[in-house]
């Protein structure tokens, strides 16, 4: 959403879920932050807003910035129209115990096909067989896509030729293609946004693989069909000027009705399933405290006391100098 829309945006108590600017200057004020451009000032309170994506032409202070970070607020810096992902902030979350789950679970070849199981699950909304292979559960989802493609075509009347489009000639791409690739962006930086704050690892993929944002991506295609296709289609179907400033606008509406930060980290939770307990191997004892560095890694006992200086002895009473 650029800084001229930011007076249609919903009221503090809906909860806001991202908020795209550029062209402005941002800095701190009071314990909110204020947006500046050519139109004036317009203030913006931290507290309501888990996404703040910076495009072109923005500055913003050090004093904004953490503002932002006081609040859990995650900043991404981004492309113009939000097609391109540059740089991130880091999220409220200092503890690496859903980092650990994660890493277990993906390194591990059994536990790492549940999770697989359970996200396609969560796209099916239903259980799959146990005796389906991961090839057959790929070609389910592939049909699922394609037939809810051709369903919004049919509902909008936006002809649909297939998923084809250039990231190195964005306006060369048909209308419809530049729409999903624009409502794709909205919802990967959301669902980033709720990875991070949540303690997890963004490049950790489990169905995706190999890039910074596989889990990103993960987590996305639970919600495409739900969030961001239709998203795509309407925005296309009614017309007008500004195609990815309204196909954003309808994200962040699906969003809102959707409520979709709120279940993002319960499906997380889910996939992952947090309920059961750490195999005591991976569990980390001296991640209790955020004020100080942590363990340090042993190959014995895996994990000992850290944060003083080894040439002394630490005891009962004598934990050693600090090494902070």
């Amino acid at each position: 959403m650029r800084l001229k829309d930011l007076h249609i945006l919903p009221r503090v108590s809906d909860s806001w879920s991202y908020l795209y600017v550029e062209h402005c200057r941002i800095d701190q004020d009071a314990r909110a932050i204020s947006l500046h451009d050519a139109t004036g000032k317009t203030m913006v309170p931290c507290a309501s807003l888990s996404l703040l994506m910076l495009g072109p032409g923005t500055s913003i202070t050090h004093a904004a910035i953490q503002t932002l970070a006081d609040n859990g607020c995650l900043v991404a810096w981004v492309g113009e129209e939000g097609v391109r992902f540059y740089a991130q902030g880091m999220g409220e979350t200092r503890s690496a115990t859903n980092t650990l789950r994660q890493a277990m679970l993906w390194s591990d070849p059994e536990l790492h096909l549940q999770v697989v199981r359970r996200m396609y699950e969560i796209r099916f909304r239903h259980p799959i067989n146990p005796n389906t292979s991961l090839k057959q559960i790929r070609g389910m989802e592939g049909a699922r896509v394609r037939g809810a493609y051709l369903q919004l075509s049919r509902e909008t009347g936006v002809e649909w030729k297939g998923r084809d489009y250039s990231s190195k000639s964005w306006h060369s791409n048909d209308a419809i293609n530049r729409a999903i690739s624009a409502a794709n962006s909205c919802l990967y930086g959301v669902c980033h946004a709720a990875i991070v704050s949540a303690g997890y690892s963004t490049a950790l993929g489990f169905i995706h693989t190999g890039k910074m944002l596989s889990f990103v991506y993960d987590v996305a295609d639970l919600y495409k069909t739900e969030i961001s296709m239709p998203a795509a289609f309407y925005a296309v179907a009614e017309g007008g000027a500004s195609l990815e400033s309204r196909v954003r606008r309808k994200c962040r509406d699906i969003l809102r009705e959707t409520r979709l930060l709120a279940r993002i980290v319960e499906d997380i939770d889910t996939v992952l399933n947090v309920d059961s307990p750490i195999p005591h191997k991976y569990q980390n004892p001296y991640d209790s405290d955020p004020g100080v560095p942590g363990g340090w890694w042993d190959p014995e006992a895996r994990e000992i006391q850290g944060g003083y200086n080894a040439a002394r002895t630490p005891g009962p009473e004598d934990p050693g100098e600090a090494d902070t």
